[in-house]
């Protein structure tokens, strides 16, 4: 079974960085979109960033400019890349992959304090 696993998560001040990764076991997915997703209680989870298999890129604008998605094919790895973090950019964070379906992650949190 397809099994996307986060970590990195934690808990900064504003303005502060932190990188998220993912791990994706139970396939080769070098072919496939891998991205990042967000939520919290009482909204709907958003997509925050992407990134296909050639490298193409795609952000949410609230994070435009401080978040940096990246992927390693050989290691069926995604990580975010997240800098001057904000409350705002508090949530749970969680991994996407789309191969034969769509699989999820278990989500990891981000606490961001003022």
């Amino acid at each position: 079974q397809v099994q996307p696993v986060e970590s990195g998560g934690g808990s900064v001040q504003a303005g502060g960085s932190l990188r998220l990764s993912c791990a994706a076991s139970g396939g080769v997915f070098s072919g496939s979109t891998m991205a990042w997703y967000r939520q919290v209680p009482g909204k709907e989870r958003e997509l925050v960033a992407s990134i296909r298999s050639g490298g193409n890129t795609n952000y949410a604008d609230s994070v435009k400019g401080r978040f940096i998605i990246s992927r390693d094919n050989a290691k069926n790895t995604v990580d975010l890349q997240m800098n001057s973090l904000k409350p705002e950019d508090t949530a749970v964070y969680y991994c996407n992959l789309r191969y034969r379906g769509t699989h999820w992650g278990q989500g990891t949190q981000v606490t961001v304090s003022s």
